[in-house]
């Protein structure tokens, strides 16, 4: 078979052979990287894509594992992180001209559709962990409606209608009609999205990058969420936990003056992981029912276990071992990192 890519120089099957991966995740076929506008936007766009893509890698090394972790959990493929590198590079508080905001771009009506709250001292679409989990059920609504996922990509930037549209005119979903550059089914923008998107996968995917790559040695490249009072400055528990102000600051781009809100009693914040046992020791809340014990251990669940089993292991509550690690349920995931408050006895017997 005549290769067009080879008009190119390096055919992309050689230069990119992530690109099996790439397509495979995003529902396309194989065949799409002969296709001859594909290989020309490779062609001329590559150069400010591999240094675009290097700026939003070290933007956003701290906060990748967390999303593409929630992704993977969800059911979305974790390729849909260049997703996000396209609507936002990885800035966490990024604005559009169009006052789309945070990682994935919410406007305010999309925003709200998927309860993230919006006001005057707080923008959870500015919060990593919030604004992901509401992109991944948008695009689980998407891929629900469309059933392929290069296609919910698509509609995540202009809107079901108009991919709805394009397919009713094309006769056909297949993705070199869509965004064929003469037939124009879709805006130029939405068509040039879904390209950037896949080279940028297939930048990151061919250089092996696996963004939980380097997370065992290095606890500081996860995160978690942990409940503080309302009113508290971000300052305060930046000194509790022995961290810069600004690092923390960054964690919560959500919260606009660096204080968490007084709407409600209390509120979730990012901190890494590696700050969690600091948090329980030095930090309580309020609420003086949900005492914390004086010691935290880890635990990494194994198959089979439950809460409660893992509860009589430590001789403590299962229902602190919930409130300590923010479980809503009972349910555990597998190879999962838990904190576990135990009293000095315990603890004790564990570090000998």
């Amino acid at each position: 078979m005549f290769c067009i890519s080879s008009m190119y120089g390096v055919s992309l099957e050689h230069k990119y052979p992530s690109y099996t991966y790439v397509f495979h995740e995003f529902d396309i076929d194989e065949s799409y990287h002969y296709n001859e506008e594909f290989i020309s936007f490779v062609s001329k766009h590559e150069k400010k894509l591999q240094s675009f893509y290097r700026r939003s890698l070290l933007r956003g090394k701290e906060i990748l594992p967390t999303m593409q972790g929630l992704l993977v959990e969800d059911g979305v493929s974790d390729l849909f992180i260049y997703l996000s590198m396209v609507e936002s590079g990885f800035s966490t508080d990024a604005v559009s001209p169009k006052k789309a905001v945070g990682l994935w771009q919410f406007m305010p009506a999309t925003a709200k559709e998927y309860n993230l709250t919006v006001c005057q001292s707080y923008d959870e679409r500015c919060d990593m962990v919030s604004a992901t989990s509401a992109a991944i059920n948008y695009l689980h609504k998407l891929h629900n409606q469309f059933g392929k996922w290069y296609l919910s990509a698509m509609a995540y930037n202009c809107g079901e209608g108009c991919v709805s549209r394009a397919i009713k005119r094309a006769g056909t979903d297949e993705l070199s009609v869509l965004i064929d550059g003469n037939l124009k089914y879709l805006p130029r923008e939405t068509r040039q999205y879904m390209k950037k998107i896949l080279l940028l996968a297939m930048i990151g995917e061919n250089d092996t990058l696996d963004f939980s790559d380097n997370t065992d040695d290095k606890p500081g490249n996860l995160l978690i969420e942990v409940y503080v009072l309302a009113g508290t400055p971000l300052k305060e528990i930046a000194k509790l936990l022995n961290m810069k102000e600004e690092k923390l600051l960054k964690l919560n781009k959500s919260l606009k003056e660096g204080i968490v809100p007084k709407e409600k009693p209390t509120y979730k914040i990012t901190i890494p992981i590696e700050k969690v046992y600091a948090f329980y020791l030095r930090y309580q809340l309020a609420d003086k029912k949900k005492v914390f014990k004086s010691h935290m251990v880890s635990h990494t669940v194994a198959l089979g276990e439950t809460v409660e089993s893992i509860a009589k292991l430590y001789n403590v509550d299962g229902e602190e071992i919930m409130s300590a690690n923010h479980l809503k349920n009972d349910f555990l995931v597998l190879d999962s990192l838990l904190v576990i408050p135990v009293n000095k006895k315990t603890f004790d017997k564990i570090i000998k």
